[in-house]
Order: structure tokens, then sequence, then C-alpha cells
């Protein structure tokens, strides 16, 4: 697991970020045991509370449980709930500020869609 930290949000926030990401995916589906905190501590080069932080906002969310002895392991269902947030959340939060700058910017639709292409 690959991730590039920035000093803009906490770690755990950061780590989480980078599960859900993994779920969305599909790098870890629905029944797949998440790494341990150990080795996501040792990879990372994090303390082990801050991952057991970021692990637990991700029980209390609902999205991954804890089986005692045996680890964490993705909840079914989490994915779909997780899109359906992340769908919220975009459509609520980040969407207004993009169509806003794409006003700004007197942009047409046709190039936006250009823009896609010519990629």
């Amino acid at each position: 697991m690959e991730i590039n930290w920035n000093n803009k949000e906490p770690i755990y926030i950061q780590l989480r970020a980078k599960l859900v990401e993994l779920i969305m995916d599909g790098v870890l589906c629905e029944g797949d045991a998440l790494p341990s905190v150990r080795q996501i501590s040792s990879e990372q080069r994090i303390n082990p509370i801050t991952v057991s932080k970021a692990m637990q906002i991700l029980v209390d969310e609902e999205l991954v449980e804890k089986k005692r002895g045996l680890g964490m392991y993705v909840l079914p269902g989490a994915q779909d709930k997780l899109s359906t947030e992340e769908r919220r959340k975009f459509l609520e939060q980040e969407w207004p500020q993009i169509a806003k700058r794409i006003e700004r910017l007197g942009l047409e639709i046709d190039e936006l869609l250009g823009s896609k292409t010519n990629q």
C-alpha cells in the first residue's frame, strides 16, 4: 500500500481515506482481511495507535468489523455504502465548487468534454 502523506490532514484521516479507496476500488473486497495494525505501522513507519485510530473509524462507520484474535474484515455492503456516501459528498460539497469555477472560467461543455479526449 503506497500512501503519499500530506501536511494538511492528520495521518489517521489520510490512512482511513486510503483504506476507503482500496475498498471502493475492489482491492479489498467484502470478507477480505485488512492488513494488520502492526503491518501497516511497520510499512508506513507510523505509530500503531494512529493506525488503530484510522481502523476504529472504519469500524464506527460499519465498513469493517473486528474479529477478536483474527483481525479486521470488510463487511458485506461496504463498497456500496461507500459509493453512495462518496457520491453524496461529491454532489453536495465538491461539485458546487467545481461548477462555480467552470462558470468563473467561462468554460463550455464541449471544451470540458473535449479536454477528456485530448489527454
